[in-house]
């Protein structure tokens, strides 16, 4: 009896603690639960704001979701409704461009390389790169990869050699894909090797139909060489711009023929090599879509093909959907846009974000490709009769690294819309153009540009839930929740 009445002293005195220890646990449990629902609702904002110098900063502006009730424009994000899987945002990787980066210090390279590929940290997260199969206009030097003698010719590729490739391209490849190893790769080429060709030369002319099977084996060699170096081609455009003859290097091949070279050589030779590379057609304007159209309305030759390839240097991005209504089976990209030198950001950025991250997107496009990654400050390296004003999206020379339009405008997509990112389903209200994705990881992203002459403010609605945000004119914002 005694224990017991010592036993409840002691309860007495402790019972206010032990409740008070309760409540503590409870209370913070409970703000546990809110912080994590604040969290959940928590919007963040990354800004390109060309009259205000704000450069693809992130900002420290509050936006929460919650109950808003005002008469500003609402742009609706509904994930439930779901269009095409994402491949990636990106440049293409000239060999003019590997060269540049292969020439800076191999400190300022690691740093840079990081910057641009790196899905941690502050780097922007490219995640999709074109190379060129043989030269493009922005090589220093016109080539192939089965360069012979006048009065040559080598159609079993007995002489095949990725050499020109090994002093620049590779090597920067190669420490791009340390970096970020899932990042895909597409090749195009600007020309067949000149033996193949009418008129024996770089500039024109087109492929002579007794080397369709010898074109179909160059590319199933590029193809298993530079897997041979470890690095996958995942998609592969039989030409690029196959109606600008006038580029150097560059070939005419009219639809017929690309629809005769993919049936009778190339996707037979792709399937006998085992190789899943991609074939890709067109790779060229928005103002032809019959050309790719009428391929893919050839059933022998449909069969080997992904998709079709878009730039807007003619045309309107609208077009593009023309051709998945008429084969909503087969994929599109959008592989090239250059922007002009000397550049001009507020610009650039308004039209580039408006009719390629948004416009080309919502026009059912897997990629978002500029032209193309670096020059020097004088735009070179180019060929000979090739681009001398296409500005890199980086400017690389004695006095440091200039970032340039295009590095802004694939920032705001390619750091959050990763691929396997899914577009999904927004609202356009009147001058505030959109387009939102949700990524693998369930985040969902919403990159609106302010089309408008001033300031706009706006809702941005998510199930039920609302918050209120604005941007400045010409500006453009990436939200993330």
């Amino acid at each position: 009896m005694k224990h017991f009445a010592i036993k409840s002293f002691l309860l007495m005195l402790l019972m206010p603690l032990l409740v008070s220890c309760k409540k503590e646990v409870a209370q913070a449990e409970h703000e546990g639960d809110l912080a994590e629902k604040t969290e959940a609702g928590k919007v963040d904002l990354w800004l390109t704001d060309p009259a205000n110098a704000v450069l693809f900063k992130q900002q420290s502006t509050q936006l929460i979701f919650g109950e808003t009730a005002n008469q500003h424009p609402n742009i609706t994000v509904d994930t439930s409704e779901t269009f095409q899987t994402m491949d990636g945002f990106g440049y293409t990787l000239t060999g003019g461009s590997a060269m540049l980066l292969n020439r800076m210090s191999a400190a300022d390279r690691t740093k840079l390389l990081q910057e641009l590929f790196s899905t941690e940290g502050t780097g922007i997260g490219v995640n999709y790169l074109r190379l060129s199969i043989g030269a493009s206009d922005l090589s220093n030097s016109v080539f192939s990869y089965n360069d012979l003698p006048a009065g040559q010719t080598d159609p079993n590729m007995n002489k095949f050699d990725l050499g020109p490739d090994r002093a620049d391209l590779i090597p920067v490849l190669k420490e791009i894909l340390a970096i970020n190893p899932d990042i895909k790769l597409m090749g195009s080429p600007w020309s067949p090797p000149t033996w193949m060709k009418t008129n024996n030369g770089s500039i024109g002319g087109s492929l002579k139909p007794e080397f369709y099977d010898a074109y179909a084996r160059y590319f199933v060699r590029y193809v298993q060489e530079m897997a041979a170096e470890g690095i996958r081609i995942d998609a592969i455009t039989i030409q690029n711009e196959p109606l600008h003859p006038g580029n150097n290097p560059s070939l005419l091949m009219l639809a017929p023929e690309q629809a005769q070279f993919i049936k009778q050589s190339l996707g037979p030779a792709f399937r006998t090599a085992g190789i899943n590379t991609k074939i890709i057609i067109y790779d060229h304007n928005a103002d032809r879509v019959d050309y790719p159209i009428s391929i893919l309305n050839d059933p022998e030759a449909r069969q080997y093909i992904d998709g079709s390839a878009f730039h807007l240097y003619g045309g309107s991005i609208d077009a593009l959907s023309q051709v998945y209504e008429a084969h909503p089976d087969k994929n599109l990209y959008f592989t090239e846009q250059w922007v002009g030198a000397p550049g001009n950001l507020a610009g650039d950025l308004h039209w580039h974000t408006k009719n390629l991250i948004i416009g080309a997107t919502r026009n059912w496009c897997k990629t978002v490709l500029e032209w193309n990654l670096a020059a020097d400050a004088n735009q070179d390296p180019h060929t000979e009769g090739g681009c001398t004003e296409c500005l890199g999206a980086i400017t690389i020379d004695n006095k440091g690294i200039t970032r340039n339009p295009a590095y802004y405008v694939v920032a705001h997509a390619a750091k959050f819309v990763r691929d396997g990112s899914v577009r999904v389903a927004s609202n356009l209200p009147s001058a505030l153009p959109n387009v939102a994705f949700r990524s693998p990881s369930g985040q969902k992203v919403l990159i609106v540009l302010n089309d408008g002459q001033t300031t706009m403010t706006f809702n941005i609605q998510f199930n039920g839930k609302s918050v209120t945000t604005s941007l400045a004119r010409g500006a453009v914002g990436t939200y993330v929740w």
